[in-house]
């Protein structure tokens, strides 16, 4: 997995991203990679690191009076999945819901699977998990689903403006059926 050599050869969107962080004073160093990085754990995979370790940029939307929606990033650990009912808690959003993959992009401008915690095409509401801080560095998309940065929890934090939260449903085991004794009366 090559580093970037130069910013002026990047992709545009992954452009954006390192330009927005370097804004905040932030040096990214973008690594990408041979194999895409849509799901978290084929960035985890792929990266050779553990699954907690990779931020899902996940978009929520809520409604507006003017009939718009307001974007709002949640920054997950790849083990864990948002709990909309605690999200919308923690927003004061009770009609927050996932973005649909267009919103999601008319919102942030980059697509599922690449979209990162910041360079985004509106202003962003950013809540972070706080599982995250749980790693000395973790690995975000940097606007393509095959360029990917590390950083330190409290860096991602600072660089977002986020407010930690508890989002998230910790991972749960695969869905097994219960086994349910013999009907007696078979």
């Amino acid at each position: 997995m090559p580093d970037l050599p130069d910013p002026g050869g990047l992709d545009p969107a992954v452009r954006r991203v390192v330009e927005a962080a370097a804004r905040k004073g932030v040096d990214l160093r973008v690594v990408v990679l041979d194999a895409t990085s849509h799901t978290a754990e084929d960035a985890a995979r792929a990266l050779g690191v553990e699954l907690g370790q990779i931020v899902k940029s996940l978009v929520f939307v809520a409604p507006r009076e003017d009939a718009g929606h307001e974007p709002v990033l949640c920054l997950v650990a790849g083990t864990n999945r948002v709990d909309v009912a605690r999200l919308a808690a923690v927003v004061g959003e009770p009609a927050i819901r996932r973005a649909t993959a267009r919103e999601a992009r008319d919102l942030t401008g980059f697509t599922i699977g690449g979209i990162p915690p910041v360079g985004h095409a509106h202003a962003v509401r950013v809540v972070m998990d706080p599982d995250l801080g749980r790693h000395r560095e973790v690995w975000a998309a940097a606007g393509t689903d095959r360029a990917v940065f590390p950083v330190a929890p409290a860096a991602l934090r600072a660089l977002t403006n986020a407010v930690v939260a508890p989002i998230a449903d910790t991972a749960v085991a695969p869905f097994a059926a219960p086994v349910l004794p013999a009907d007696p009366g078979a």
